[in-house]
C-alpha cells in the first residue's frame, strides 16, 4: 500500500511536511496548502522546484489537492469563466509537480435546492473540465463531499455513469457526515475508485482516526486491497490548521475536535491508526 497524506495539517511550510512525512513512512503528499496559499495556484517554476525537492527526500507528489468544482454551480459566466482558467493552470501544476491526478468536485447546489434540478448544469461544467483535460494523461478524480451534487452515493453514480473518463476519490468520513452509509456506497462505487481518503466519522459527524468511527474504513480497506487498490491518502482532520476554513462553504469547520494539541500529534495519529488497520 502506498501511504500519502494532506500534510499541509502537520505543517504550512514545506519542510515541515517533509519531517511530518518521512516520520512515518510515507510515500508522497497530496499537494492541497503549501508556501502560504493553494498548491493549485503555485508558479509553474516553484512547482518544478518544489517536485525536485520532494524527489531528493524520496517523496512524491500523489496528487494535487485541488479546490476545483468548489464553487456554486449558480455563479454567473465570468465566474466560472475564471474557474475553468485556475483548472488549466492546475493542470500545468500538476504536471510540473511529477503528478498525475487532480482531486476535484462537482459544484456547491444551493442550499435547500433540490440536487435534480442541477443535474445537467453540473454535468456541462464538469464535462468543460473533461474536455479541458483531455491529452494531458491526468485524471480527474472526483470526492464526495459536503453539499456538493456529488454528495451522496447515488449522485456520485450518476456523475460517473454520464462521465466514464471521470475517476473517483472514496471519503468515508465525507459520507457518514452526509448521512450516507459508507458500505452501500463502496458497493456501488467500488470499481470506479482510483484511491481512498483515509478519515473516518461519529455519527455525531465529528471526525476520529481511523477506525473509531461508524465509516467502515477498516473493512473497506481490506476490499480495497483485495480488489487489487494499492493507495490511500490520510486526511487527519482531528485539529484546526492553516487553510481548514477555506475547505467549506462558508468556512465551515464540521467535524474537528480539536482533540490533540499539536497539528503533530493530530497527524502521527491519523497516520498510526491507518496503519494499525493495515496490520
Amino acid at each position: 500500500m502506498r501511504i500519502h497524506a494532506f500534510a499541509d495539517e502537520a505543517s504550512p511550510s514545506l519542510a515541515g511536511q517533509i519531517t511530518a512525512m518521512k516520520r512515518n513512512g510515507l510515500q508522497g503528499v497530496e499537494m492541497r496548502n503549501v508556501d502560504g496559499g493553494n498548491a493549485t495556484d503555485l508558479p509553474l517554476a516553484r512547482a518544478r522546484e518544489i517536485r525536485k525537492i520532494l524527489a531528493d527526500e524520496g517523496l512524491c507528489v500523489w496528487a494535487l489537492g485541488s479546490p476545483i468544482g468548489k464553487i456554486a454551480i449558480d455563479s454567473d459566466a465570468a465566474g466560472h469563466a475564471a474557474h475553468l482558467d485556475r483548472f488549466r493552470h492546475a493542470l500545468e501544476v500538476t504536471e510540473a509537480l511529477g503528478s498525475r491526478r487532480i482531486r476535484m468536485f462537482s459544484y456547491y447546489i444551493p442550499q435547500n435546492d433540490d440536487p435534480a434540478a442541477w443535474k445537467q448544469a453540473v454535468l456541462d461544467r464538469m464535462g468543460e473540465l473533461l474536455r479541458a483535460a483531455e491529452g494531458s494523461g491526468i485524471l480527474l478524480c472526483h470526492e464526495n463531499e459536503k453539499g456538493i451534487y456529488g454528495d451522496n452515493a447515488a449522485r456520485c453514480a450518476e456523475l460517473l455513469g454520464a462521465m466514464p473518463e471521470l475517476h473517483a476519490v472514496f471519503d468515508p468520513a465525507n459520507f457518514v457526515q452526509c448521512g450516507q452509509d459508507t458500505w452501500e456506497a463502496w458497493e456501488l462505487l467500488r470499481d470506479r475508485i482510483d484511491y481512498l481518503h483515509i478519515k473516518d466519522a461519529l455519527a455525531s459527524g465529528e471526525v476520529v482516526p481511523a477506525g473509531k468511527g461508524i465509516g467502515h474504513v477498516k473493512e473497506i480497506t481490506a476490499d480495497w486491497i483485495a480488489r487489487g487498490g494499492d493507495a490511500a491518502t490520510v486526511e487527519p482532520h482531528l485539529r484546526v490548521f492553516d487553510g481548514l476554513a477555506q475547505l467549506e462553504r462558508g468556512g465551515e469547520r464540521s467535524g474537528i475536535s480539536q482533540s490533540y494539541p499539536t497539528p503533530d500529534a493530530a497527524f502521527d495519529a491519523a497516520c498510526a491508526a491507518f496503519r494499525a488497520i493495515l496490520g
